[in-house]
């Protein structure tokens, strides 16, 4: 009997609607989603209206989960793996089981999605030709003031995750070690509360220190060539908070509100069954995934699909 796939599914980091269709074919079809909470996950498939049967995966109960899901692959089942939000394995859970399924020959896909290192770099103004994403800091002072003494001379743009409590502490250190170098900070991406700092290190140190300590926070930093070589092009000085993260554009939502539920429900249907053609499923498979994500029987699915 083949194995199953293991998907490594990227979902949203804070605004739900940011997954693609692809990613919602994959979780409307596979067996499993291993995820690090049940109740996020679980909230994430209602607001698109799917169900799936979700087993824990996270660092606490890894050794155990990595063996039952490679047991359930190996047995033929699909299995996705998520996140609370974002990539898996990406300073999240995830690498022991891609790597364990690799090991044993089970095929691994990943389906791309949101990536919060990767959206700060994209709207932080600073060079993106050459990146070092270092994950969260240590926790310490000592070994945190350490890791970045080590970094000093890296021409690269640095990116760091932080937790809102040590926020502030890791943005003086890196202020007091690595000088007046442009930064970037964004707090809550995606959220209804998003906010960011630009400017030099220690500005925006200042400005984070007085801000409120809520939402994980992700910081990019010039490298070293950078800093000497682009020193006059410094970024305005700012904090702003974006606010309505989760609304969608008026226009958008007059739009959704003037749709018949039929028209929209048979909308729905039919990009999920294009998406899962375009991941590689045939005709049968592909309404049986969509008619499934949806909650439909295979002939109203059907019927939604071919009426005019």
């Amino acid at each position: 009997m083949p194995s199953g796939t293991l998907y490594v599914v990227a979902t949203p980091i804070g605004n739900l609607e940011d997954i693609t269709l692809r990613a919602l074919s994959v979780l409307g079809a596979v067996e499993v989603v291993a995820c690090e909470d049940t109740r996020r996950t679980r909230a994430l498939l209602a607001r698109h209206g799917l169900t799936a049967s979700l087993v824990p995966y996270h660092k606490f109960n890894e050794a155990k989960a990595v063996s039952s899901l490679l047991a359930r692959l190996a047995a033929g089942e699909d299995v996705a793996l998520v996140s609370d939000g974002g990539t898996p394995a990406v300073s999240d859970p995830g690498y022991r089981l891609v790597s364990e399924a690799l090991q044993a020959g089970i095929p691994v896909t990943p389906i791309p999605g949101p990536c919060a290192f990767v959206a700060a770099v994209s709207a932080s103004g600073l060079p993106s030709d050459r990146v070092t994403f270092r994950g969260f800091l240590p926790h310490r002072a000592g070994e945190r003031r350490r890791l970045i003494a080590s970094i000093e001379g890296e021409d690269a743009t640095q990116v760091f995750y932080e937790s809102p409590r040590r926020a502030a502490a890791a943005l003086r250190d890196l202020a007091e070690i690595l000088g007046p170098r442009r930064a970037a900070v964004a707090r809550e991406l995606t959220k209804a509360f998003e906010s960011w700092y630009r400017g030099t290190l220690p500005a925006v140190a200042e400005m984070v220190a007085a801000a409120p300590a809520k939402g994980e926070f992700c910081i990019v930093v010039e490298g070293a060539d950078s800093h000497s070589a682009m020193a006059k092009e410094s970024l305005p000085t700012t904090g702003e908070t974006i606010g309505k993260g989760f609304e969608a554009p008026p226009s958008a939502a007059r739009a959704e509100a003037r749709k018949p539920a039929g028209a929209s429900a048979a909308a729905r249907l039919r990009r999920l069954y294009e998406a899962a053609l375009a991941s590689g499923a045939n005709r049968r498979a592909a309404l049986k995934s969509a008619a499934r994500s949806c909650g439909l029987g295979r002939a109203e699915a059907y019927r939604l699909l071919h009426e005019r």
